[in-house]
């Protein structure tokens, strides 16, 4: 029953947050903001305020591709991000300035996670090799193995959790600073910065549930 459980939660807890953040993306897309404004010129005034002018902002495909691309120097925002004056849009353009205000200030928790990365991205594909390796081959040393190189991976969640959060909150700081929200529109900008901030908390328990599965699939075959 706890093994069942497990993988229910693995399976439903993603799909909840996608679906959480993707309503609440919609939802605030279809409301204008009362600054009128739109992503790209609400990117760029909180970089230039900050002395950030070097930064480029552009137009990326897909919906929800927003990021910053701190090797470049670049913030991509998707296309109804960059060019529309909605209160999802001066959110998420806002959000991905803060990952740049956090670069420029050193933030420690950034800096742990761009080290991370590549150690990350290694891991887990050679994980996976020896997870299915180890199952294959019947060897509990193995999939031990696996599960230890895996756990790097929720480490940089861990980390990647307040990396976000951080970043949500520069935002709101910014909109406010720079007087591009009213009082009444706190609340909503709030609710898309959220929901973003949910599907990394989700991806995380997601992973500890994976893990977790693992450790028990070992514990059963060693009994």
């Amino acid at each position: 029953m706890t093994y069942l459980l497990i993988v229910l939660g693995i399976l439903v807890l993603p799909l909840l947050a996608q679906f959480y953040i993707t309503f609440t993306y919609k939802k605030y897309l279809k409301i204008d903001s009362k600054s009128n404004i739109s992503g790209f010129e609400t990117a760029r005034k909180i970089l230039d305020s900050n002395g950030l002018n070097e930064i480029h902002i552009v137009a990326t495909s897909g919906m929800l591709t927003d990021h910053y691309d701190p090797s470049r120097n670049v913030i991509r925002l998707s296309n109804d991000i960059f060019d529309k004056n909605t209160i999802s849009s001066i959110s998420v353009a806002a959000h991905e300035c803060g990952h740049a205000l956090q670069k420029r200030d050193g933030y420690i928790p950034m800096k742990i996670r761009s080290f991370l990365v590549p150690i990350v991205n290694f891991s887990n594909r050679i994980a996976y090799i020896i997870l299915i390796l180890g199952f294959l081959l019947e060897y509990v040393g193995l999939i031990e193995i696996a599960i230890i190189l895996m756990s790097t991976g929720v480490i940089f969640q861990l980390i990647t959790l307040p990396v976000e959060i951080d970043a949500s909150l520069r935002a709101k700081k910014e909109l406010i600073k720079l007087n591009l929200i009213t009082d009444d529109e706190n609340d909503k900008v709030k609710n898309v910065l959220t929901a973003a901030a949910l599907t990394y908390v989700a991806g995380l328990l997601a992973s500890i549930l994976e893990l977790l599965r693992l450790i028990l699939i070992v514990n059963g075959r060693r009994d």
